[in-house]
Order: C-alpha cells, then structure tokens, then sequence
C-alpha cells in the first residue's frame, strides 16, 4: 500500500517534474540522433524553400515573383529570413544532415520551453512522457522540416515569456511566430485577452503596437517593391484548399468541403466558440461580463483593482487561453495539412490535463489522436478521430474550467500586491 501510494504521489505532484524532464530530454535526444541516422529523410518542401529563399538572396524583393516547386512563396517574411540562415549554413540546402542536426536542437531546444511553460502551470508528473512521444511530430521536425517548428517554438517561448510577465519579450515572439506562419494568428484572441486584462490599456495597447512594428520591420525589404502583393502573399486569406490532402475533414464528401457554406459554417462556428469561452472563461480574472470590460477599458483602473485582476492571469490560465484558443481554431479549421500537428503535438496534453480527464482517458485520447495523424492518407474513420479529439478538448476544458481551478495560484500576496508584474 505504501508503495502504491508512493507511485501516486510521484505521478501526481508537480514537484517531480524537477527530475523528470532532464531525463525525459536526454531520452529523445537519443532517439532524434537514431530517426537521423536510421530512418530516410523524406522530401516535401524543403526544396521549394530553399528555391524561394534563393530568389529573395539573389535580389527579388517582389513577393509575387518568388516562387518554388511547390508553388509561390505564401509565408510571410520571418520564413523568408530564417530560410535564408539555414540555405548558408546548409550548403544551399544540399546537406541535408546538417538540416536534419539543425531541427533535432531547435526540436529539444522548444521541448526544453515546452516543458517550463508546464511546470509552471504545475502539470503532474504523468503529463510529461506525452510530450515525447509523438511520431509524426518527430517526423515533422527531423524528416519533414517544415516551418510550423519555428512557429511552434515562437508561439511556447511566447507562452513562457507571459507566464513570468515579461510582456515585451512575448509580443515580440509571438509577433515573430505569426511572421513565420499566419496560422498563429489563431492565438491572437487569447494574446489580447490576456494583455487586457494583465496590463493597463497603454500598456496593452503599447503590446499590440510592438507587435505591429515587429511585422512592419520583417515585411520592409518587399513593402517598397509591392507591399500589396506582400500583404496578398503571406497572407493568403482567400486560399483555396485542395480536398486530397485534408486530415480533418476526409468524412466530408469533397463538394461539401468546396462549398462556400460549408466555409461559412466553420466561419460561425469559430466565431461562436470565441464568443462562448470570451463571455465564460477567458475574462474570468476581470470579473466582468464582455460589455462590463469593454466599457471599462476606457476608464483607468484603480492601482490595486488592476493589480488584482493582473494576478489572477496566472501561469495557469495564461496557457489554458493560448492552447484552447488555438484548439479552437484547428478545430473549425478549413482544411488541416499533417504539419498542423506542430501545434497540437504539445497543446493536447495539457489540454487534457486541464480537462480533468482521468488519466487513463487522457492517455487513451492522445493515443487515439496519434494514430489519426500517423494514418497517410487520411480517411474517413482518421479525419472523425481528428476532429473529434479536438473537439474534446475544447468541450472537456471549457466545462472543467467553469469554476476556479485550485491551480491556478495568484502571483500576489495578501495585501494584493503583485510580485510578478515585472517588464
């Protein structure tokens, strides 16, 4: 009984994550060096990157004129820089181990983020291994490497930076993210909430102008030559998604999927599910309704109420807003490509964590959400477990959270001072 007790509490206190994550690390850096040098490197995009990124070094400042053997280039400039970096020190992008080595530290090294973004929010012990064992998303980072790895990285040092409230360092990750792939504009929702709420509104709004500088200053080098072919490139809004390389919704017949309403569906749904976890959850440090708080941005807060409703954007509550928003957003996604899972792969455990699931139910969704996105090509019974272990998580978080979380701990004292505010 004693020993069973034991297992349990190392299981289950957050303490233990101390000594378990730098074993869980040396482990997968050990199996990163055998998927190198043991499986075959597969090529999707990498060639049409370094294509594109060999026009942008040879002097086209165009964005409508670079293109690649996939297509035009549809990222936004950050891509651009950081695949300019790699074609230098891959050789043009010929050395592919060397590609390979460069992902495998910048997959720990995010991992390493990861992890801290999850001791802080004060995950057990048993959340942990999940983080490891993924492996698509080993293949992604180490034999596809794709871009979404930046972007993931951007958007957890994002997260870890807001837990230690140091705003400034955030927004400019975050903005960093979204300027190496649009698709961490789904966090964008949470980021305000979480500045509004944290901060006064000049500082707030000093966050957002920060951000928008951030975008201005990597989108300089294409502004004066075409800044709406730019716009219209890298953010591609009006993308049109082919229906044979969709993971999450093969269940759909394919005109279904091309039809303007079924877009307009997911538009509402989106916009619903927002609305709801706004309205529910994500103001719940305020205190307030969504008139009261609007109402309210427009008038200084007293010292202390701001200093109160800035404690209470914990650690915790900090993640739980940027993960589900971006779970929300895959969620009602148009069409979800296998390198999406860059950004479910390390958002689902603690999703279902926060979920209250048993762990046992825990670990058999993340199984069943693994084997959907490790199913090449997709299928039916695939895509509906794709979609419906999202669809968990956002359901299961938004109904676990409907009262105060016991970890969610304020960074203030008794007096309501808050210790963490720091710049």
């Amino acid at each position: 009984m004693e020993t069973y007790k034991k297992v349990i509490e190392l299981a289950t206190n957050p303490l233990h994550a101390r000594w378990l994550t730098p074993l869980l690390l040396g482990a997968d850096a050990c199996l990163c060096a055998f998927i190198i040098l043991k499986i075959p490197y597969t090529e999707i995009d990498w060639e049409a990157y370094m294509q594109q990124v060999s026009q942008y070094l040879h002097g086209e400042r165009d964005y409508t004129l670079i293109k690649g053997g996939t297509g035009p280039l549809v990222y936004p400039a950050a891509h651009v820089f950081i695949y300019s970096l790699l074609h230098k020190l891959t050789d043009g992008g010929k050395n592919i181990l060397v590609a390979q080595a460069i992902f495998a530290w910048l997959y720990l090294a995010i991992l390493a983020v990861v992890m801290e973004c999850y001791k802080m929010a004060r995950v057990p012990p048993y959340i942990f291994p999940l983080l490891v064992l993924s492996k698509r998303l080993h293949s992604i980072f180490l034999l596809r490497l794709f871009n979404d790895c930046f972007a993931v990285g951007f958007l957890f040092i994002a997260i870890y930076a807001y837990q230690h409230r140091i705003w400034t360092v955030g927004s400019v990750a975050y903005s960093l993210g979204v300027g190496t792939k649009m698709s961490l504009l789904l966090a964008a929702p949470a980021v305000g909430m979480i500045l509004l709420q944290a901060l006064p509104l000049r500082r707030a709004l000093n966050a957002a102008f920060l951000m928008a500088q951030v975008q201005i200053t990597i989108a300089w080098p294409f502004v004066p030559v075409n800044p709406l072919g730019y716009l219209s490139r890298a953010f591609e809004f009006s993308r049109q998604f082919l229906y044979k390389w969709t993971v999450n919704w093969r269940f759909v017949d394919e005109i279904t999927f091309l039809s303007r309403e079924f877009a307009i569906a997911l538009t509402l749904a989106h916009l619903g599910f927002l609305l709801l976890f706004t309205a529910t959850r994500w103001l719940k440090p305020s205190r307030r309704s969504i008139p009261a708080f609007v109402s309210g941005l427009w008038r200084p807060r007293p010292l202390l109420i701001q200093q109160q409703i800035s404690a209470r954007v914990t650690p915790t509550h900090i993640m739980t807003t940027m993960l589900s928003t971006l779970a929300i957003g895959l969620l009602c996604a148009r069409s979800l490509h296998y390198q999406f899972y860059a950004y479910i792969a390390w958002s689902t455990p603690f999703l279902l964590w926060r979920s209250g699931l048993h762990p046992i139910a825990t670990y058999i969704v993340w199984a069943a959400q693994e084997w959907a996105w490790n199913v090449y090509p997709s299928t039916s019974a695939s895509s509906m477990v794709v979609v419906g272990c999202l669809l968990i998580q956002v359901l299961a978080v938004w109904w676990a959270t409907r009262r105060g979380a016991p970890e969610e701990h304020p960074l203030a004292d008794e007096d309501g001072h808050d210790h963490g505010h720091g710049e």
